[in-house]
């Protein structure tokens, strides 16, 4: 494996958040007004007005105040939040750890299925189950994931059936694992809404690979179907796959904000719509920065599997 590769994928990744982490801090520096009256209201008294904006750094010049916030972050300090004086770590704790079990349960389902599907209707292609596949998938990824969700609860939860609940709210300290019912419906929609890019992109590779030479010579040495899929087709087909799940991944640690809102599950999402209804500005920014690792993260997880599963990058340099 290339170490220059994967070096150069790093800093450009820590470049990423560096350029995220300003915009962040310019969007809210912009805010019209003063930062400390807008979260505490006009009613504020000029003391509690004066000690958030210490407590925010408001007072100082605008390069101290980026210092000392970039500071936190690195040392993971966030600061208090400004609407419930918590520290922030506290405050998310629990809700970072009920989104991460959302997407996890998600990425479990979502992620073989869609494989599964790609391979499935590549082996059909042009036949009535790839074109009814397709056309499902096509619709599918056409539909945002608030519409899928309201679909799932009115099907699952209030309309046919009742066996999940239409909202999925917990009792303090509780978390998710603990009562996988209110997960189903959320982890549906994540999954409805990822397969179809997925599934799609791996049934287009799959023709692609199907059609080469190696695997027409595989088949001419008398190997069986399922060897020629799985062992020789497959692991080529899946690197633009790979590329897609980290970006479907990464959209889930952002359009999770939507799904959690329909079905109040208690996540970061849930936590990012409080705080910017509050003007919580320590939350919304931490929880932005927190999005933003995730997808340099991912990203950089999926150029290091693209480079572990193909000869090429990982004899490169040497």
């Amino acid at each position: 494996m290339s170490g220059k590769m994967i070096l150069r994928r790093i800093a450009l990744g820590i470049l990423t958040l560096w350029l995220v982490s300003l915009v962040v801090f310019a969007a809210v520096i912009a805010l019209p007004g003063d930062a400390a009256t807008a979260i505490l209201g006009k009613e504020a008294t000029p003391a509690r007005v004066a000690a958030l904006r210490e407590q925010l750094h408001l007072n100082e010049s605008v390069v101290t105040q980026y210092t000392q916030w970039l500071k936190g972050i690195l040392t993971f300090d966030f600061g208090n939040s400004a609407a419930t004086q918590q520290p922030v770590t506290q405050l998310l704790n629990d809700r970072v750890a009920n989104s991460a079990f959302l997407v996890f349960v998600a990425s479990i389902v979502a992620i073989p299925l869609s494989i599964l599907i790609g391979v499935w209707t590549a082996m059909k292609r042009d036949r009535p189950a790839d074109h009814i596949t397709s056309t499902i998938t096509l619709v599918l990824a056409a539909l945002p994931e608030f519409v899928i969700g309201i679909c799932l609860v009115l099907i699952f939860a209030t309309g046919l059936f009742h066996i999940f609940p239409a909202v999925s709210l917990l009792a303090p300290g509780e978390k998710a694992w603990q009562d996988p019912q209110v997960v189903v419906l959320p982890a549906a929609t994540l999954v409805i809404a990822v397969v179809p890019y997925i599934s799609r992109i791996m049934r287009g590779s799959m023709i692609e690979v199907l059609e080469s030479e190696y695997v027409t010579m595989a088949r001419l040495k008398g190997l069986p179907e399922r060897q020629v899929i799985w062992r020789h087709a497959v692991p080529n087909a899946i690197v633009p796959a790979i590329q897609v799940t980290a970006l479907q991944l990464a959209w889930m640690a952002g359009g999770i904000v939507l799904v959690e809102f329909v079905f109040q599950y208690p996540g970061i999402g849930a936590a990012l719509v409080d705080a910017v209804g509050n003007q919580d500005m320590p939350v919304v920014q931490s929880v932005t920065m927190l999005a933003a690792g995730i997808y340099v993260f991912l990203n950089l997880a999926a150029d290091l599997a693209t480079i572990m599963v193909t000869p090429r990058l990982r004899t490169a340099g040497r």
